[in-house]
Parts: C-alpha cells; sequence; structure tokens
C-alpha cells in the first residue's frame, strides 16, 4: 500500500484521498498572497506535531524572522519554538543568496537534507531556484537532479511557483511536467475582497477529485471546504461568502 503524507490542512487531505504520495516532489502554484506560503508552513508544522516528522524550509525570498512571524500570524504560535528546537531548519534568502555562485547554495541545501534526518521540505520559491539556469535544456536537467536527491533523502517536497496568470490553465511551464503532483491556488476579486479556491490537478499513483474547491485562510491556517466541489469562480450568486 502507498504510503500518504498527510498536508495538515482541513479538506485537503480529503481530496487527496488521504494526502500525498510519501517522497513524492508537489509543485504549489499560483499568484502572490493566494496562500502557497502559509499552505508550505502549516505542512511543516503539522509534520512536526503530529507526526513527529522533521523539516527543512528554504526560502529565496524571506528570512527566517519573516517566515516566524507569517506562522505566527495564522496561529502556528509554536512554530518558532520547532525551528529553535531544529525540528524544522529554515534556510532563509540571507543564507541561499549570500554567494552568486549557485553550486555553494545548493551545496549547503544538501548537506542540510544529507545530514538532517528530514522527512519534508519546502522549497520557496521554485521562480527564484530557476533564474540559476541559462536554458531550458539545463533547467529540466537539474530540476530532475534535484527532485531526485530530494526523494532520495526520504524527503516528500512542495515547490511552490509563483504564476502570473489568474487561471493555471493559461500558463503551464516545463516544471509541471517534472513534478509528481500539481497544486493550484486561485484567487478571484469580488466587490468585498477575494474568493480564495484549490484545485489539485495532477498526483501521480493516486486517486484524487480534480474538482476546484474553494477555501480560506484563518488561525488555524487554511481551510478547504470539500462539499462544495465544483462550484464557479466567476460569482455565482450562491457562492459562499468567506
Amino acid at each position: 500500500m502507498t504510503s500518504l503524507v498527510s498536508t495538515g490542512v482541513d479538506g485537503l487531505d480529503s481530496i487527496l484521498s488521504g494526502g500525498i504520495t510519501a517522497q513524492s516532489t508537489v509543485l504549489v502554484s499560483g499568484n502572490p498572497g493566494t496562500g502557497k506560503s502559509i499552505f508550505g508552513i502549516q505542512y511543516l508544522h503539522t509534520g512536526v506535531s503530529e507526526h513527529d516528522e522533521r523539516g527543512v524550509y528554504v526560502s529565496f525570498e524571506e528570512d527566517a524572522a519573516d517566515i516566524r512571524a507569517a506562522a505566527e500570524s495564522v496561529g502556528f504560535e509554536e512554530f518558532g519554538d520547532y525551528v529553535d528546537d531544529g525540528d524544522i531548519v529554515i534556510l532563509d534568502k540571507r543564507e541561499m543568496l549570500r554567494e552568486a555562485d549557485f553550486s555553494t547554495a545548493v551545496d549547503r541545501l544538501l548537506e542540510t537534507v544529507e545530514d538532517g534526518g528530514f522527512d519534508r521540505l519546502v522549497l520557496d520559491s521554485l521562480s527564484m531556484f530557476q533564474l540559476f539556469f541559462e536554458n531550458e535544456h539545463e533547467k529540466r536537467t537539474y530540476l530532475l537532479k534535484f527532485s531526485d536527491i530530494l526523494k532520495a533523502n526520504g524527503l516528500t517536497s512542495l515547490l511552490i511557483n509563483e504564476q502570473g496568470a489568474v487561471f493555471p490553465d493559461t500558463e503551464v511551464g516545463l516544471e509541471n511536467f517534472l513534478t509528481d503532483g500539481n497544486i493550484y491556488f486561485i484567487q478571484t476579486p469580488t466587490e468585498s475582497g477575494v474568493n480564495r479556491y484549490v484545485w489539485v490537478a495532477k498526483m501521480r499513483k493516486q486517486e484524487i477529485d480534480t474538482d476546484i474547491f474553494p477555501m480560506e485562510i484563518g488561525q488555524g491556517g487554511i481551510t478547504v471546504h470539500e462539499r462544495a466541489g465544483g462550484f464557479s469562480m466567476m460569482g455565482r450568486t450562491d457562492e459562499p461568502s468567506f
């Protein structure tokens, strides 16, 4: 039987028939502000708090203090304690971008995952990571190798990807085909703010529900309403308000 790793998000695990396949690499895409980083934080927090699984958060865009503050803002007060105890290791932009040499940054990451006995990893973001490559062939080759290294070290990984398009089917990159799963976070404007949605478009080796489901972000992180599958993103009057 395939081993599954809980995301820690109410509703999303049900859509995934229990969670993410262990030792897979999942692309998490969406516009800025859709909740991708909170999802990564929640994923690592759940690993430590509920499953005794250690995690690594790699950020090319934020420093450690920002990540800890984001966790506390949605009620994950223990996140900082997990970092202090070494159950979650943050490699922030100061670590990863300290030198212009890409290989040095990657070596630092690989040393951490190979020596630390970790189970979960979040890379935030793949968009910045890919800027180090000169062409598509180099990017494809390294992404495949990088994914294989993560799996070989027993990691179940989320690779966060910033996306410019509002609707995910208008912007499909090479990375979508090189990962084991694709999860999209989507938001649409309304008169009172935004509505948020999640779509699991692909997940190898497991059954999934490919409807688009409403979600919200609040204290306790992200909640997905899996019983409201298939409802429109286009502002129907019978949509629930968040």
